[in-house]
């Protein structure tokens, strides 16, 4: 399993169900179940589904999807003519945040250790 460093408040969000869009400036190609890591806390599971590249005006009018303030995407996307919304699904929160060590250097991804996987699978709520 792949691990996606998001920073406060938009982790949660996303755990949540609220956020159903995390906005980056490239692409993946990856589809899948990703752990959701804030922190240094596992927080939750949510699934990419897809990839939509939007000009960065319209993105920015889609806070239904992203939970974030228009100005806030108009200045992460400034010189760029287009985001990317990773689009999230099934978005499953732990019962309580399980700790985590993130590799020095990692900014996006991480790689969930096995032993940890399952873990985070038995800490699942619902």
């Amino acid at each position: 399993m792949k691990g996606l460093i998001v920073r406060q408040p938009w982790a949660s969000l996303i755990v949540s169900g609220k956020k159903q869009w995390e906005i980056r400036r490239t692409k993946t190609r990856y589809r899948g179940p990703v752990a959701i890591i804030s922190q240094k806390n596992v927080l939750g599971v949510v699934e990419i589904v897809d990839v939509i590249g939007l000009p960065v005006e319209e993105m920015a009018a889609r806070v239904e999807k992203h939970c974030s303030d228009p100005a806030t995407i108009k200045s992460y996307g400034e010189g760029r003519g287009v985001l990317y919304a990773w689009v999230l699904n099934g978005a499953k929160r732990l019962k309580e945040p399980l700790p985590i060590r993130i590799p020095r250097g990692a900014q996006t991804w991480v790689k969930i250790p096995e032993s940890v996987e399952e873990e985070i699978w038995k800490s699942l709520e619902g």
